[in-house]
């Protein structure tokens, strides 16, 4: 049973380390291979859901490697696996044999892999170490045509930015130490002592929520846009950015240990979903508002899991990956023919792509919550827990709900708008666009808009229930009738609104829209207050190092050269010349010492008799 688990983690990544290190060799291969590893890996994960394999190893004293399948990550690694199969046959058909295929199918493969640690993890160890490879896999891909400098200054922004909050994972891992959780289990965390509970609960909400991009690290995933679009599809849907919502659920025992840690994930989803779905409705950019909008939807599952609703908010990971999955895969299917991701140029590209604008419609209205498609009925659910948390809490869930009705259907209004006479005049923006998408490119397309539409069944009374009891959460509220009709009417009246809107911005000062188009202003607040202060400290201790302390060495370096100048001029005057007396008048001595050395013996007899004539005298002036 234990080589199931570590199968399941071991193929992708195996695979994804060939390929990559395989590069241009196996080109023309690498894709099969890639589709290939990951349905593998789809079996396993099937596999892996109905057996329930655990496997462990020791790594440090005391502590070990642990992974298991329970019912919570046997629904996400399923989910992940389902969407990489999708995400890497979509790739195949879009990437021309001039790039570098074996590095592309590599690193999404170690990607994937990477989030099936993540799911699979028992003890902080390897989800730190997956936590970590996902986020230099995340860097490679979002960088991956490095040889366009704004496209690798993004990968950076997005590394740094996530990079700063997972450090709270290892101040969750010391904490969990200090506070004498010594086999570093997640499971046993919340029994750390006091105050190092807390720390730990500091430590995996700012990581986690750095990972989600939620506030205030939304930032970071409007660079992420300029990866290719299987990379966004995959990030935004089932991976990376779900991560850390996995993480809140997985982890709500701590919260409730911690005490204050649950309302403020929930508060924190809550405000990222209206406040992002804002910026959504701000952005004249496909990919852009795609990516705005995974933030607000994720934070729907943030919200979830404030509010202890882990089946609630695994409801809404499951809907939102197949549709955000399908989304962004129809914005790149529309990129690669036509150049551009601007919503005015994409003007009856729809009508153009029927197949896929049929399915990025089914896509648009499942996020737009509308009835009866799946993310009506996840928000449903989500939203239910967070009424009995507080009717403030439900009325900002609500408000966000009815923001996605806007910005989807703001984009369904553009892509199916009548074609312009001069349509072309608006493509390859981007790049050269193909002016055809593939069969491989439109399979995916029809598969998860199929799942975008039907997966709601999660929500229904008989499935919710045993998914409840599956991860664990019998105890979850579900909505009212009445909550339901409120949000299906009020995403309905969303709906038309923003139909009749169209392309006119919603009233708001134009102070307030260049903020919302900014995403908040956030990433040049982080340069304010993060970016500024830190560079000019560090030039500061670089001054510091230069000016001071460098100075300093090198004054007691010219003081030692000095010294010895000094100490030369000692050795050479003064010892020198003392020792070169010594040797002088020893060679008098013994010039003086031979002259009597004649070999003549009366002179010794003479030599004898003065010898003893002066000793005599001696004794006689002594005596």
């Amino acid at each position: 049973m234990s080589a199931l688990a570590w199968a399941l983690v071991a193929v992708p990544l195996a695979a994804g380390a060939l390929l990559g290190l395989t590069g241009r060799r196996w080109n023309r291969q690498a894709p099969a291979l890639g589709v290939a590893a990951a349905v593998v890996t789809l079996v396993l994960a099937v596999a892996a859901a109905l057996l329930r394999p655990a496997a462990s190893a020791p790594l440090l004293a005391g502590i070990e490697a642990g992974l298991r399948v329970d019912g919570l990550s046997a629904v996400t690694a399923l989910t992940v696996a389902a969407v990489t199969v999708a995400v890497l046959v979509f790739a195949a058909g879009e990437l021309g044999r001039e790039a570098n295929q074996g590095r592309f199918f590599g690193l999404m493969l170690l990607f994937a892999g990477s989030m099936l640690v993540t799911v699979t993890a028992t003890t902080l160890p390897p989800l730190l170490m997956a936590w970590e490879a996902m986020g230099a896999t995340s860097w490679a891909l979002i960088g991956y045509r490095w040889q366009e400098p704004q496209r690798v200054r993004a990968a950076d922004v997005a590394f740094l930015t996530t990079r700063t909050a997972d450090l709270g994972l290892y101040l969750a891992a010391g904490a969990a130490l200090a506070g004498g959780v010594g086999s570093l289990r997640l499971d046993e965390l919340p029994t750390a002592a006091s105050p190092w509970l807390h720390v730990a609960a500091a430590g995996v909400v700012v990581a986690a929520l750095g990972k989600s991009a939620q506030l205030p690290f939304s930032f970071w995933l409007s660079r992420a846009m300029e990866g290719p679009s299987p990379v966004s599809a995959l990030l935004h849907s089932a991976a990376m950015v779900a991560a850390g919502a996995y993480l809140l659920l997985r982890l709500v025992p701590l919260q409730a240990a911690a005490g204050w840690a649950g309302p403020l994930v929930a508060w924190a989803g809550a405000g990222t979903a209206l406040l992002l779905g804002l910026v959504a409705v701000a952005q004249t950019d496909l990919k852009q508002l795609l990516a705005a909008s995974t933030a607000a939807q994720v934070g729907f599952m943030v919200l979830g899991a404030g509010c202890a609703a882990v089946a609630a908010g695994t409801t809404q990971f499951v809907a939102h990956a197949a549709t955000k999955a399908g989304l962004f895969l129809a914005a790149g299917a529309w990129l690669s023919a036509l150049g551009t991701k601007r919503l005015p140029a994409l003007r009856g590209a729809a009508r153009t792509h029927p197949m896929v604008g049929g399915a990025f419609t089914v896509g648009a209205l499942a996020l737009a919550g509308l009835p009866p498609l799946s993310l009506w009925a996840a928000k449903d659910e989500v939203l239910a827990a967070a009424r009995v948390h507080g009717w403030a809490l439900y009325a900002v869930g609500l408000a966000a709900a009815v923001v996605s009705a806007l910005y989807s259907v703001k984009a369904l209004w553009y892509v199916w708008r009548p074609l312009p006479r001069n349509a072309a005049d608006g493509y390859d923006t981007e790049g050269p666009g193909t002016r055809r998408v593939t069969r491989l490119m439109r399979a995916p397309l029809l598969v998860l808009a199929f799942a975008a539409a039907t997966l709601g069944v999660l929500a229904l009374p008989g499935p919710a229930d045993r998914l409840r009891t599956l991860v664990g959460d019998t105890g979850g509220p579900s909505p009212q009738p009445w909550e339901a009709a409120l949000s299906a009417g009020a995403a309905l009246a969303a709906a038309a609104f923003a139909w009749w809107r169209g392309p006119r911005p919603l009233p708001a000062s134009g102070r307030a829209a260049g903020w919302a188009a900014d995403w908040l202003g956030l990433e040049r607040a982080a340069r304010t207050l993060v970016v500024r202060p830190v560079t000019a400290l560090a030039q500061l201790l670089a001054d510091l190092d230069d000016r001071v302390i460098d100075a300093a060495v090198r004054r007691l370096a010219l003081g030692g050269l000095s010294a010895a100048r000094l100490t030369a001029r000692f050795d050479a005057g003064g010892i020198d010349a003392l020792v070169g007396a010594v040797a002088a008048g020893a060679r008098r001595l013994g010039r003086w010492a031979r002259r009597p050395q004649t070999g003549l013996l009366h002179q010794y007899y003479a030599q004898a008799v003065i010898g003893l004539a002066v000793l005599l005298l001696l004794v006689l002036l002594t005596g």
